[in-house]
């Protein structure tokens, strides 16, 4: 257990902890940062160093008729555990408890949540914002994509993308549906959110382009403040406008023409998709190395 120098009568203020992991270093609090089909992701604090961190929590006898649910989430794990990137959220610690039959993972805290909510609360983003965004998700992308082996996201989407809104930084999370893969293998299942889902995703074989279609729905909702394909009510009306290359009515909203071009770039056929190391290169993101060029109020739609 950690140990305790300070004794007072202030113990009284401090938050008790809902629990503590085997070493006493992580304690947990009660208040829930975030809640998925998979796992719950509670406030926490590491007292070794002194800072918050985000305690991600899994209940594993919901999959106890799913073993191939439990491997996946031990692949998280296993993966997070393994990814050194600024656009990656990195993972700290990991236990299995026993006595609870829980999965436990600590992993770094982003003080703004998730990139959907973080932009649902600021509506008057600048362009260069957008696409400072966009060039560090990218970053956070080609790492997965250049790493041997290659690891394709296949869940990439603003709800999975968490920001610290004081620096402007955004890292890459869950990577709970993440699919290692050789690099002359493709990937076969289908798994992922309907609405940025590339359309090979639902036949089953493809590569890490996946994720740069994925991307560009992502910039899509970033840019205009709706998910991809509100327009269908159903996941077969959007499977069915997929499949049929037909784009979401979203996009006819875009004005800026350089927007649109570099999205409909992301979400062309698999083989002229560019790759994240391309797209980097692209000069939609030139303006971001002049200084001068910093127009905070362009009418995008």
């Amino acid at each position: 257990m950690m140990p305790s120098f300070i004794t007072n009568s202030s113990d009284k203020d401090s938050e008790p902890f809902v629990e503590t992991d085997p070493t006493g270093r992580y304690g947990r609090y009660n208040e829930l940062l975030g809640s998925g089909a998979v796992k719950k992701v509670y406030r926490a604090f590491d007292q070794e160093e002194g800072i918050e961190v985000a305690w991600n929590q899994v209940k594993l006898r919901n999959f106890s008729k799913d073993p191939a649910m439990v491997d996946r989430l031990y692949s998280e794990v296993r993966l997070l555990r393994s990814m050194t990137n600024k656009n990656i959220i990195a993972l700290y610690s990991v236990w299995r408890d026993e006595k609870h039959n829980t999965l436990n993972f600590i992993t770094e805290v982003c003080t703004s949540g998730n990139l959907r909510e973080y932009r649902k609360k600021h509506k008057h983003v600048s362009v260069r914002a957008l696409k400072k965004w966009s060039k560090q998700i990218l970053e956070g992308l080609n790492y997965l994509h250049v790493h041997d082996p290659c690891i394709i996201h296949r869940d990439l989407n603003c709800s999975n993308v968490f920001v610290n809104g004081n620096t402007g930084q955004v890292k890459i999370g869950d990577l709970g549906l993440a699919a290692i893969v050789g690099k002359t293998h493709s990937a076969h299942s289908v798994l992922g959110t309907p609405e940025f889902m590339a359309p090979e995703l639902y036949e089953e074989s493809y590569t890490e382009m996946v994720d740069i279609y994925s991307f560009g729905m992502l910039v899509l909702e970033m840019v205009t403040l709706e998910i991809p394909y509100s327009e269908c009510d159903s996941v077969a009306k959007i499977y069915k406008k997929v499949s049929s290359g037909v784009r979401p009515q979203s996009l006819n909203k875009i004005k800026d023409e350089e927007v649109k071009a570099f999205i409909e770039k992301c979400l062309s056929q698999p083989r002229a998709r560019p790759s994240a190391e391309e797209l980097l290169k692209d000069p939609f993101f030139d303006v971001l190395d002049d200084d001068e060029n910093d127009d905070e109020n362009l009418d995008i739609l």
